[in-house]
């Protein structure tokens, strides 16, 4: 019998990762090690840019006032 939903871990530390590894190849549940980052490149890219423009200056001030208008 096969669930329909997916486990994710967050393990802080190597040990962590290595004893949840441990555990599940004892149960025999498949898991899988993704590298990935899971950001959107280009949300990656804006939010990089935006720090560059901080650190030249290129930014405004708005009074929290001003937003709602």
């Amino acid at each position: 019998m096969e669930t329909q939903g997916i486990i994710t871990a967050h393990p802080k530390t190597e040990e962590e990762a290595n004893a949840l590894k441990v555990v599940m190849k004892a149960l025999k549940i498949r898991f899988e090690i993704s590298k990935e980052d899971h950001y959107d490149p280009l949300f990656v890219a804006r939010v990089m840019e935006g720090r560059q423009q901080v650190r030249e200056g290129k930014t405004k001030k708005m009074e929290l006032s001003a937003i709602w208008n």
